[in-house]
């Protein structure tokens, strides 16, 4: 059996139903049930790690391999202006000018072009097909595991029932702890299925009221601490999927107040809008997060604090929701002085 389950059961109950058979029924069940879910829990979180880490290092690639084609045509453009500059149509015989290695030179850069757009087409298919199966993989993963974690979450709710006049407040509390640990598992298992499933199907896009959701968002938020809300203007009517934009500007500002550490914290909602986009800015007086890791938070699993209750994904998860829409996300950040996450809408 699980060490944990092992210290938090077995061990703590009473020494008359240790030889319980009903007893060692609900036992072996949880052991069955939670053996199986931790070892799929562990597979997927490792491979949903390991596959976001590497999608993360191919979208670098593809930016360098960019950054090297630019360098390219830029010296290509210097080239023309250069041959303008000599105006060899008009003059063929251009003194210390050599054409060979003029030809030679194009040529070359040509190829090094073909070259770097064959291989950005390789790595842009290997880039959908990988997500794809991470998707599918995911997908298939979390749904398996629902079952299990509801049959231990129901099975500690039996023995609690059926031996509450026995359980001491020690053994109660341990039961407690195991709920919460199942809650937890059961809240990232469905935050890797939502993960999975965004962008896999074009939802339909209506007329939001943005000020009316952004609104209800913040009557319903669990604020632990004194929070200050400042929307300097009206948030304006935009397209969209009513339940994603909710979830995408519900955790911004769950984070926003979860990591504010000021005695009176403030967090303000703004929005300027453009030709194509609207951008929105959610910005805190918070910690702060250090510059090495403005692209790492928006991976899965990745935890800049080793919080027991955090399940590493929800940045992930909102990333995702924002390239949905055709958007980007990024943020400026300063340690001990808050942060603030920008991010685009296509209209």
């Amino acid at each position: 059996m699980n060490s944990l389950l092992k210290r938090q059961i077995r061990k703590l109950l009473p020494q008359e139903l240790h030889s319980n058979k009903d007893l060692e029924k609900f036992l072996d069940a949880i052991d069955r049930s939670y053996t199986t879910s931790g070892e799929q829990f562990l597979m997927l979180q490792r491979a949903t790690t390991i596959s976001s880490e590497e999608l993360f290092n191919a979208n670098r690639k593809l930016k360098e391999e960019s950054n090297s084609q630019k360098i390219i045509i830029d010296k290509l453009r210097d080239l023309v202006d250069t041959l303008k500059f000599y105006d060899l149509e008009e003059d063929n015989t251009i003194e210390n000018f050599d054409t060979l290695k003029l030809v030679d030179f194009i040529d070359n850069q040509t190829k090094e072009i073909i070259k770097i757009n064959k291989q950005k087409d390789t790595l842009l298919r290997n880039l959908k097909l990988q997500n794809q199966e991470l998707n599918d993989y995911t997908h298939m993963v979390s749904h398996d595991l629902k079952s299990p974690i509801q049959s231990i979450d129901f099975l500690t709710t039996l023995i609690e029932e059926d031996y509450k006049g026995v359980l001491d407040s020690t053994c109660k509390e341990h039961l407690l702890l195991i709920r919460e640990n199942v809650e937890k598992m059961d809240t990232l298992v469905k935050g890797i299925l939502e993960y999975s499933t965004i962008g896999k199907v074009e939802r339909e896009k209506y007329d939001l009221n943005l000020e009316a959701i952004v609104n209800e968002i913040l009557i319903n938020s669990k604020k632990t601490k004194d929070i200050k809300y400042i929307i300097p203007n009206k948030l304006p009517i935009i397209k969209g999927n009513r339940s994603r934009i909710e979830q995408l500007f519900s955790q911004l500002i769950e984070n926003a107040i979860k990591f504010n550490d000021k005695e009176k914290g403030i967090i303000e909602i703004g929005f300027t809008e453009e030709t194509n986009f609207w951008k929105f800015y959610i910005k805190d007086n918070g910690k702060g997060i250090e510059e090495q890791y403005f692209d790492k938070i928006f991976i899965a699993f990745q935890k800049l604090e080793n919080d027991y209750k955090s399940t590493g994904i929800g940045l992930a998860i909102v990333k995702k929701i924002v390239e949905s829409f055709k958007g980007k996300i990024w943020l400026e950040s300063k340690l001990n002085v808050g942060s603030t996450f920008y991010f685009s809408i296509k209209k």
